[in-house]
């Protein structure tokens, strides 16, 4: 049994439906009752108290962890981990960030894993294609995108192909203690992303530069300030690392990733 937790969001949901399509028995795991796909046991839990997910794990061999942005603040990964191994779940998949690679986030998610008796395996993405959805309501009303450092280009990744990298981990031995650094097939700047939009509605859509600290503002709404800041120190000053396509899922899936313009085709009712 694979247990999912986050499993109604835009990797958890891809990733259960991959390992029902792969024949993996599967436990969906979401803080709000959800419905999941035939064949799937869906069971409600809170990551921030841990003893909430021990249902869910009971008879599972692996589970993929996903923290909501929350979970910085309110969340123990140690106590966590803990409930995990006591359940005797051998392999736990984290989904981290390319931040903890490039220093720019904490490494105690991650830490606290490794302190554990399992067998681990790290996801690092970066950008993620489907944060363009918080542009659907000015996409929709005026044909608008607004977002900062307009031109600055990093490798944005689907989330379907995190979801399938992690199905890989969850599912196949040799995993073992590696880390993947996930990106898309080409970095990508915020107008360019624009543009894609445009051309999959068959209209223009205008790109507005936000400066810093609007950004920043506008972030602090549903993140915390330290995640804020290394984000907006990431997209606005990459370093050569964080331009740089990585080939972990090509090698893994067998396939380049997803270029952004094909999530925007996918998602383009988001924005009509």
């Amino acid at each position: 049994m694979i247990v999912v937790t986050g499993a109604t969001g835009n990797v958890g949901g891809p990733l259960v439906q991959a390992l029902v399509n792969a024949g993996a028995p599967v436990t969906a795991v979401s803080r709000r009752a959800a419905e999941a796909p035939a064949g799937v046991r869906s069971v409600r839990a809170n990551l921030a108290e841990p003893e909430s997910l021990e249902p869910a794990l009971r008879g599972a061999d692996a589970l993929f962890v996903l923290t909501a942005p929350d979970f910085m603040v309110n969340g123990d990964l140690g106590q966590l981990m803990k409930v995990t191994r006591k359940a005797g779940v051998r392999r736990v998949v984290l989904l981290s960030s390319h931040g903890v690679g490039t220093k720019r986030h904490s490494s105690h998610l991650e830490d606290a894993v490794r302190q554990s008796d399992v067998e681990w395996t790290m996801l690092r993405p970066g950008n993620f294609d489907s944060n363009a959805l918080q542009w659907a309501d000015s996409v929709r009303g005026e044909r608008m995108v607004v977002a900062p450092f307009g031109d600055v280009a990093v490798p944005a990744i689907d989330p379907v192909d995190i979801a399938e990298v992690a199905a890989v981990a969850l599912r196949e031995p040799g995993h073992e203690g590696a880390i993947y650094t996930l990106t898309g097939p080409e970095p990508i700047s915020p107008r360019q992303q624009a543009a894609a939009i445009g051309d999959a509605l068959g209209e223009p859509v205008r790109f507005l530069e936000q400066s810093r600290e609007q950004a920043r503002t506008q972030m602090l709404g549903y993140m915390p300030e330290p995640v804020v800041e290394a984000t907006l120190d990431a997209l606005g000053t990459p370093t050569t690392a964080e331009r740089s396509v990585s080939p972990d899922v090509e090698r893994l899936l067998a396939r380049p990733p997803r270029p952004f313009a094909d999530w925007a085709a996918r998602h383009i009712a988001a924005f009509r």
